[in-house]
């Protein structure tokens, strides 16, 4: 094996022209299907709000093909790698290849190259495009497809803790001297956990003492009775800080944004496990895509005709799709803070890679 990985301009070019190719049919065809049984799964509940059209099926589709992109383009690069490797295998071109002198690294460079591409490409989509449409979508979500709110500042659904009593709204406004809470519903508790009022309000506003509840409703369990005060003041100890903490997402955060948020989260005193553990994982699910030539390699080697070219297609998606299924354990694992954010969003993939590199080495090498 030599050291020059790109011996042949021409054949460099070939393998990758093939490889991007089968990436976008591959792609194309998992996001048209997909978005297809998103939309039968939710197109009855967007056209069920009162003046929802079909022009709302197609935003809604706007904002839910890049997430989808997002998820599965790892997926494409995966199913494309095998799917070159055995059309050049049954071509016998890693025959003609490797009779020329190239190593099995040398016949997969072209695609680590374009794979790396990918992943630049990736991350650059993800933090430009899908956290606003994924901040978008879930918003609009929270208003079970309504109108959505037009301040900027708004937030989604709040939900708080306030000792034993719970907060919660349909929306935050954070703008102004005066933060206000829309669609509000404050749980009174005992110590036991036993709701002993209800109070329901329209808007809250935040206040000295705590959250003015203009117009409430006030429901006693014990008594059974309504009572319709015109202001009552609940959560004191709920501030305008912890709602929007409470609110970060970081899928709809970009990159340069969520660190913000983790310092923020630091200074509160709040556990930054999860925020920390997707942080990181914003590069590693991005790079991940450079994987999947080496965990798919073992398609491409072997003779065609010996009847093994199924199993290694088989093994190659296998050790792909454990690569998934383990990247997203490790993820939850680590956002309950079990071991370290950064392990759990790289471990995954050095540990995949010290596979794939050690099976192509040992088999082909």
């Amino acid at each position: 094996m030599t050291l020059d990985f790109f011996p042949s301009r021409t054949l460099t070019l070939y393998l990758a022209k093939m490889f991007v190719l089968r990436i976008l049919a591959v792609l194309v065809m998992l996001v048209l299907v997909l978005m297809m049984l998103d939309l039968l799964s939710t197109s009855g509940e967007i056209l069920s709000v009162p003046g929802n059209s079909e022009a709302d099926l197609w935003h809604y589709a706007s904002l839910r093909v890049p997430l989808l992109i997002q998820r599965f383009l790892p997926y494409s690069v995966l199913l494309a790698t095998i799917i070159t490797l055995v059309t050049l295998n049954q071509n016998s071109e890693v025959i003609a290849m490797k009779a020329a002198g190239l190593s099995a690294h040398q016949v997969l460079a072209p695609l680590i190259m374009t794979a790396l591409i990918v992943s630049v490409a990736s991350f650059a989509f993800n933090e430009r495009v899908v956290t606003r449409a994924a901040a978008e979508l879930n918003a609009w979500e929270d208003s079970e497809f309504g109108a959505l709110p037009q301040a900027p500042e708004g937030n989604g659904v709040v939900y708080l803790v306030d000792g034993p009593d719970i907060l919660t709204a349909r929306s935050y406004e954070g703008g102004g001297p005066a933060p206000r809470l829309r669609d509000v519903t404050f749980y009174q508790r005992s110590p036991s956990g036993e709701i002993t009022q209800q109070i329901d309000a329209p808007v809250a506003v935040r206040g000295r003492d705590g959250w003015a509840m203009q117009s409430p409703r006030v429901f006693t369990v014990g008594t059974a009775s309504v009572s319709r005060p015109t202001e009552v003041i609940v959560a004191p100890n709920v501030t305008p800080q912890d709602i929007e903490l409470a609110s970060v997402d970081p899928t709809a955060q970009p990159f340069w944004e969520l660190d913000k948020s983790i310092d923020a989260y630091r200074a509160a005193g709040r556990d930054t496990g999860e925020l920390e553990a997707n942080y990181w994982h914003k590069l590693s699910g991005p790079l991940s895509a450079v994987l999947m030539p080496i965990l798919g390699a073992v398609a491409g080697f072997g003779l065609a005709r010996s009847g093994q070219l199924f199993m290694r297609a088989l093994i190659g998606m296998a050790l792909g799709f454990a690569y998934f299924v383990i990247d997203n354990a490790a993820l939850s694992i680590g956002s309950f803070g079990v071991y370290p954010p950064f392990l759990a969003a790289w471990a995954p993939f050095f540990l995949f890679l010290l596979i794939g590199e050690t099976v192509l080495v040992r088999t082909e090498e």
